[in-house]
Order: C-alpha cells, then sequence, then structure tokens
C-alpha cells in the first residue's frame, strides 16, 4: 500500500476492494463548509481499471472532484 518507503500494492487493492462497502470521501479545502461523498467500491474499481486514477491511485484534487462529479 502507499505510505512512507512503500510503493502501490496492486493485489492488495484489489483484495481491499473485495472486503470493503466502498469509501466516505470529503473535500476539507472548502472548511468550514465540508461536502462528502459516499462511494460504491464498484465506482472506484471502474475508475481504477479505466485509468482514471493515475499511477498508484494517487489523482489530484482536480481530477477527483471531475470524477465525482460524475457519480
Amino acid at each position: 500500500m502507499v505510505g512512507s518507503g512503500r510503493s502501490f500494492d496492486e493485489p492488495g487493492f484489489l483484495a481491499k476492494l473485495k472486503e470493503i462497502e466502498g469509501y466516505i470521501i470529503s473535500d476539507v479545502e472548502s472548511f468550514p463548509n465540508v461536502p462528502f461523498w459516499i462511494l460504491q467500491k464498484t465506482a472506484v474499481e471502474t475508475w481504477y481499471r479505466n485509468g482514471k486514477l493515475g499511477a498508484g491511485t494517487k489523482i489530484s484534487r482536480a481530477v477527483a472532484l471531475k470524477l465525482l462529479e460524475s457519480i
């Protein structure tokens, strides 16, 4: 997984997706009015398989907001 001194582990990422229902994403840059989105894991998996999440699933805030607009 991603973290200090670690690299992206695709099998681990895909295994994690099988175990969870989804994610809760927030835009803390909008504080104090913090919008949030509830994502089903299928959306994240589709974005990953279509190459929309970038290398190691890292994306910019702008890309994230664009993807979130599509759901």
